[in-house]
C-alpha cells in the first residue's frame, strides 16, 4: 500500500514489528525494512536520477532508520515520523553524480541542445523504440533535478506519489498553505520548461527524443544493453500509484501529468540487495542483539 495515500492504515502492524525488532527480532525488522524500502528507494531515484547512487543512497537510510527506531515513541503516526527521517536525509545530503552536473534548468535545456540531432525513419524509430523511450525517460528524470531539492521533494511526495497537502506537510514538518504552495510552484516552474523545449508537450519545439537517441548510443549515454529506466521488470508510477488528484493544485495540462507518470518505478528487490547488507550492518547487529 501507498504510504503517503490518506487510506494508508498500517500503523498497528507497523508498531508491533518495531516491538519486536527492538526485542532483537531479526525477521521482524526485515519485515518492517522490506515494507518500505521501494518508497524509499524510488524517493532516492528521483532525487538523484541515477539508480545505482539512489541504491546506496537507500542503504544509508535504512541503517540511519534503524538505528532511530527504538526512539519512536508512536506520538505521531509512524509514516510521518520514518519519511521525515528520510526527507530530511536527502535534503542535507551532499551533492552526488548528476545533481553536480544539472543545476537548474538553463544548464540542462543548454546539455540537451549539445547533443546533435539525427533524424531516423520512421523504420530505425521503429528498431530503436527501446532506446528512445530509454531517452525520453533519462530526459523526464533529468528535469527533477533541474528542481531545488525542496521542490523536487516536494514534487515527489505530491505528483509522484500523490500525498496530499495533509501528509505532505507532515512529512515534510511545513505548513499545508507552503506545501501546497511549493507544489505548485514545481509544476509550474516543469511545465514552463516543457512547454519551451519538450516536443512532447509542445509540437512547435525542435527537441525530440529521437532525434537525440543516435547520439546518446554513439557517446555510450545510452546502452542498449544495459538500460537504467525502460525496463520490463519496472512499473510505472502511473500503473503503481493511485491517483486521486487534487484538482485545486492542477495547473498543468493532461499530457504534462502523464509524462511523469511514466517515470519507472521499481517495486520488486532481491533480498540480497539492500536488506541482508542493513541487517548484518555492525551498528545494527550491535544495537537490536538480533537473533
Amino acid at each position: 500500500m501507498n504510504p503517503f495515500q490518506q487510506e494508508y492504515q498500517t500503523d498497528e502492524d507497523d508498531k508491533s514489528l518495531i516491538e519486536r525488532a527492538v526485542k532483537g527480532s531479526k525477521s521482524a525488522l526485515e519485515s518492517l525494512l522490506k515494507k518500505h524500502q521501494p518508497f524509499i528507494f524510488n524517493i532516492a531515484w528521483k532525487m538523484v536520477q541515477n539508480p545505482n547512487d539512489a541504491q546506496d543512497i537507500t542503504q544509508e537510510v535504512l541503517i540511519k532508520v534503524t538505528t532511530k527506531l527504538s526512539q519512536f515513541r508512536g506520538e505521531s503516526q509512524f509514516r510521518t515520523w520514518l519519511y521525515r527521517i528520510v526527507a530530511n536525509h536527502f535534503l542535507k545530503m551532499r551533492k552526488i553524480g548528476r545533481e553536480e552536473v544539472v543545476t537548474d534548468f538553463q544548464s540542462f535545456g543548454g546539455i540537451l541542445d549539445s547533443f546533435e540531432n539525427v533524424e531516423l525513419t520512421e523504420l530505425e524509430q521503429e528498431e530503436k523504440e527501446n532506446e528512445i523511450r530509454e531517452m525520453n525517460l533519462a530526459c523526464m528524470s533529468g528535469m527533477l533535478l533541474c528542481l531545488t531539492r525542496d521542490q523536487r521533494m516536494v514534487y515527489i511526495l505530491g505528483e509522484l506519489f500523490n500525498a496530499d497537502h495533509t501528509v505532505g506537510s507532515e512529512i515534510l514538518g511545513i505548513s499545508k498553505q507552503n506545501f501546497r504552495v511549493r507544489l505548485s510552484r514545481a509544476r509550474k516552474d516543469l511545465f514552463q520548461f516543457m512547454n519551451h523545449k519538450c516536443g512532447l508537450v509542445n509540437k512547435a519545439n525542435p527537441c525530440r527524443c529521437y532525434k537525440k537517441v543516435t547520439v546518446m548510443i554513439e557517446s555510450k549515454r545510452i546502452d542498449s544493453k544495459n538500460l537504467l529506466f525502460n525496463r520490463e521488470e519496472y512499473s510505472n508510477f502511473q500503473e503503481y500509484i493511485s491517483k486521486d488528484a487534487d484538482e485545486a493544485l492542477s495547473i498543468v495540462e493532461d499530457q504534462y501529468r502523464q509524462l511523469h507518470d511514466r517515470l519507472p518505478f521499481r517495486k520488486d528487490f532481491d533480498r540480497k540487495t539492500f536488506l541482508d547488507e542493513v541487517i548484518s550492518d555492525e551498528k545494527v547487529v550491535r544495537l537490536f542483539n538480533l537473533n
